[in-house]
């Protein structure tokens, strides 16, 4: 993470923005103290989703698997150009994903210059089994890209990425590396994103010299999220790369859940649609907030029916079934080496 930190600062930040990064942290602890939110200033980040249709048919993913129920398509560039220019005084990045994978959207090297050229730091999560031309993707100015690639060999790597192509991944990558090199560019900062789970915790010690020999710039375990108990079979049997509790059939996050919550103070997500979501976890939009086609993303941040979520949040956020599976507050990545 120090190499996009370093990036963060040297791109992103300037007076105006370092004050709204000091307004949205003070916001959120006197919130915190207070249990009554309170919000200042715009959103630090914004993620924003190119699409939520995906070529892979992941098991543990609801647009893999077929149970998000929202509809689906692909962001316009026109509405992508109207959040950029709301945000990019105050905010200092731009995270482009949600469900799906951004790299179908034909627009999107279009999109990442013209954020990257307004000064905002982007960060893409891909499968990188689209097709790509990978001196484009390195000329779009993509300055951090998560490359989620969890197994060694095509059998391990397909029992959880189904349709996907190990091979179609790994040279992706090379191509990325070699483009990087030939044009000189220090982005993006390519960060092998592995998922670990029961079929391929054998496989730990043998990803971490593939990562090595590809020139990755970070190599990252993480924990998976599971949803229901016949999930429980993915879990690997070391514990240590667990986030739950396992009793019988029965799961729960390991991490005690304070009345508190990071990301409804820096980051809404805009989905596909222009749909404001209160964060990644509501998939579905069940507390809906607001659309950037039909008010400033700043007024929805400051809204009435986000300021009713946080609050809510602030007083038991135990109630809302999709926090109690939430990220927030646990340690998702247990391991990380930079090479």
């Amino acid at each position: 993470m120090l190499k996009q930190n370093k990036r963060i600062a040297q791109k992103s930040l300037s007076v105006r923005k370092i004050n709204n990064l000091i307004l949205g942290d003070t916001s959120r602890r006197i919130s915190n103290l207070t249990h009554k939110s309170h919000i200042w200033g715009y959103p630090t980040a914004v993620m924003i989703e190119p699409t939520n249709i995906c070529n892979l048919k992941c098991p543990l993913c609801p647009s893999g698997n077929g149970t998000l129920k929202r509809a689906k398509g692909y962001m316009s560039f026109p509405l992508f150009q109207k959040i950029i220019d709301e945000v990019k005084a105050y905010s200092t990045m731009i995270i482009l994903w949600n469900q799906g994978e951004p790299y179908l959207n034909p627009e999107i090297n279009k999109m990442i210059k013209y954020a990257t050229d307004a000064g905002l730091f982007t960060l893409i999560s891909t499968n990188l089994n689209a097709e790509m031309n990978a001196e484009e993707v390195v000329k779009s100015g993509i300055d951090s890209m998560i490359v989620s690639l969890d197994g060694a060999t095509q059998e391990t790597y397909n029992q959880y990425r189904v349709n996907g192509k190990l091979e179609k991944v790994l040279n992706n990558v090379k191509a990325l590396v070699e483009a990087k090199k030939r044009l000189k560019s220090p982005t993006p900062i390519i960060r092998w994103q592995f998922l670990v789970m029961k079929h391929n915790e054998h496989e730990i010690e043998e990803i971490k010299q593939m990562a090595k020999d590809l020139e990755v710039d970070q190599l990252s375990f993480k924990t998976i999220q599971i949803y229901t108990k016949d999930d429980i079979k993915f879990l690997p049997d070391n514990p240590k790369y667990r986030r739950y509790n396992i009793t019988g059939e029965n799961f729960e996050i390991k991490f005690k859940m304070e009345n508190k919550c990071r990301r409804m103070w820096q980051q809404p997500v805009v989905n596909w649609n222009g749909e404001v979501a209160i964060c990644c976890f509501d998939k579905d939009i069940e507390f809906p907030v607001g659309n950037v086609k039909e008010q400033s993303l700043l007024s929805i941040w400051q809204g009435p029916a986000f300021q009713m979520m946080r609050n809510a949040v602030l007083k038991n956020r135990q109630a809302f079934e999709i926090c109690r599976n939430c990220g927030e507050g646990v340690k998702l990545r247990i391991e990380e080496k930079n090479n």
